[in-house]
C-alpha cells in the first residue's frame, strides 16, 4: 500500500522538467496540478516563467492538461490564457479525473506524467490511475485549509519512508 505514496521521481521545481528528457522517457503528455506546483496557491496567473514553459512543451509537442481539486473559476482564469485544457473539481486522489485527461489527450498511460506538489493527492491518485509520477516541492510554504490538513499527514508518510530508506531526498 505505501508504495502507491511514492513518486517515481522527486524535483525541486516544475522548471527541472524539461521536454528533452520527457521525450527520452517516451512521454507525450504532462497532467499537472495547479496549485504549489504551477503557481502559489494565491497567484491567479500564470508567471512569464510558467508561460515559457508551456511554451516549451507545445514546441516540442508535449501535451499538457491540468487538474485540480480547485473550483472551475480558479482553474479556468489560470488555463485560458495559456490555451491548456483543464479540469476542476477533480476529487483527487480518485482516478477519475487522470483517466479523463488521458482520455482527452488521446494518449496511453505510459505516455503520460503527472506531476503534482502533494503526496496525498497528485502522487497518490496518479499512482492508482497507473501514471508515472513526479513529486515537485511546493512553491510556497503556506497553504489553503484542507491542504494544511494534508501536508500532516504527509510529512509524517514521507519521515516513515525516509526512515525506511525508500526516499532519499530533503525536504
Amino acid at each position: 500500500m505505501l508504495k502507491f505514496f511514492l513518486p517515481n521521481e522527486h524535483v525541486k521545481s516544475i522548471f527541472d522538467i524539461n521536454p528533452e528528457s520527457l521525450f527520452k522517457k517516451g512521454i507525450k503528455g504532462i497532467i499537472t496540478d495547479l496549485d504549489n506546483t504551477l503557481v502559489a496557491w494565491d497567484v491567479a496567473n500564470a508567471t512569464p516563467e510558467i508561460t515559457e514553459w508551456f511554451q516549451q512543451m507545445k514546441d516540442h509537442n508535449i501535451k499538457v492538461t491540468i487538474i485540480s481539486n480547485n473550483k472551475m473559476e480558479r482553474v479556468k482564469i489560470f488555463s485560458e490564457p495559456l490555451d491548456t485544457p483543464f479540469l476542476f473539481s477533480a476529487r483527487k486522489p480518485l482516478s477519475q479525473a487522470f483517466k479523463k485527461a488521458a482520455k482527452e489527450m488521446k494518449l496511453e498511460k505510459e505516455e503520460i506524467v503527472v506531476i503534482g506538489d502533494q503526496v496525498l493527492t497528485d502522487v497518490l491518485g496518479g499512482n492508482m490511475a497507473g501514471f508515472y509520477t513526479i513529486l515537485v516541492v511546493p512553491i510556497v510554504q503556506s497553504d489553503g485549509k484542507v491542504t494544511r490538513i494534508n501536508r500532516k499527514v504527509e510529512r509524517r508518510i514521507l519521515s516513515y519512508m525516509r526512515r525506511k530508506g525508500k526516499i532519499s531526498w530533503e525536504e
